[in-house]
């Protein structure tokens, strides 16, 4: 497999480079931090000197552009400024004092770009959000989420990304499937099916955001899935505005459904029974529910590959090279071809 970024894109990012960029910043750690689960870029939970515990968010290594970076960073301060209760972006400030103060440079208010021998790493820092995964066998836990995307996506309509990418299917399909075929990393043997079944899928996808009028483009949350809501007394958190993008209001709701088609009806009602309490919803979306599904796994095949020679995804996804990998990929473009030629949920 053709490597696409450093072979150690953290290799310069111990704990203490960690302390020294927050130190910098006038964040002075105990010396006590966890790394929290993130495979994209490096998340940790840092206790402060003060008492406080933050979260220090450092990029991966070319993956978004600084004004990417900071569109990210304004959406979620627009959206705490509205009291939606998100994981937004501290304003930074150099503190001349530290002896670190020399290796660190601000870009604009909110992040920071810390320069270590093995490389700079650029980071951000938000306050630590507590949870629990939502319990979703509780009535009214999905009207209640879809209330708080209802009043996300009211403030995402205000406005618009210049520089964040956009859910359509070139760029998350028609991309990631090209560039997947330019590398030799698909078996042969598993190679034929796959591209043709991908072909047959995305032109159904396409068809989709093609039949009637363009969906309305919002900006969005972009990963809008439980495993980033955290529940709380008052109610979910969100949290990882990392993947942010413009796109139709669905993105942020397909990811809350699961089971049959009978179990994901009743879900999306309850969904959208909030969502509407805040923000009208055009039901014509519910067609690209499947596409939008099928987009991810394409998406997400091709996110591995790029991925592949940082040391952390060979270890999480050992049968990623394998052809049963790319069979099963490949038997579940065919049920999703089916899926998207059925009668949209409603």
């Amino acid at each position: 497999m053709t490597p696409q970024a450093a072979d150690t894109p953290y290799a310069g990012l111990s704990p203490d480079t960690v302390l020294d960029a927050l130190d910098a910043v006038g964040l002075r750690g105990d010396g006590r931090l966890i790394q929290l689960n993130s495979y994209e870029n490096r998340v940790f939970q840092v206790f402060l000197e003060d008492g406080r515990v933050v979260v220090a968010k450092f990029y991966r290594p070319g993956r978004w552009a600084d004004a990417q970076i900071l569109e990210e960073h304004g959406f979620g301060a627009e959206l705490a400024a509205q009291e939606i209760p998100v994981a937004a972006a501290w304003p930074l400030l150099i503190d001349t004092g530290s002896r670190h103060a020399s290796s660190v440079e601000l870009i604009g208010a909110t992040l920071g770009r810390f320069d270590t021998p093995l490389g700079a790493y650029r980071f951000a820092v938000t306050q630590r959000l507590a949870g629990r995964a939502p319990e979703l066998e509780e009535s009214g836990t999905l009207e209640w989420i879809g209330r708080f995307i209802g009043r996300m996506h009211a403030v995402g309509s205000t406005s618009t990304f210049r520089h964040r990418l956009t859910m359509d299917a070139k760029t998350f399909g028609i991309d990631n499937r090209d560039w997947l075929l330019a590398q030799d990393l698909i078996p042969p043997d598993a190679l034929p099916a796959w591209r043709d079944i991908t072909q047959t899928a995305l032109a159904a996808v396409q068809a989709a955001f093609d039949q009637g009028a363009p969906p309305r483009q919002l900006r969005l949350h972009g990963d809008c899935h439980l495993g980033n809501v955290l529940w709380a007394a008052d109610g979910p958190h969100f949290v990882d505005l990392d993947d942010a993008v413009t796109g139709p209001a669905v993105q942020d709701l397909w990811m809350l459904l699961s089971g049959d088609r009978a179990a994901m009806t009743r879900q999306l009602a309850a969904v959208l029974d909030g969502y509407e309490s805040f923000m009208d919803f055009d039901w014509r979306e519910l067609r690209l529910v499947e596409p939008l599904r099928t987009l991810r796994m394409i998406h997400h095949s091709a996110w591995i590959a790029r991925r592949w020679s940082d040391p952390a995804f060979p270890v999480a996804f050992p049968w990623f090279e394998s052809p049963s990998y790319w069979a099963e990929q490949t038997t579940r473009l065919r049920q999703q071809v089916e899926a998207m030629a059925e009668p949209p949920l409603g």
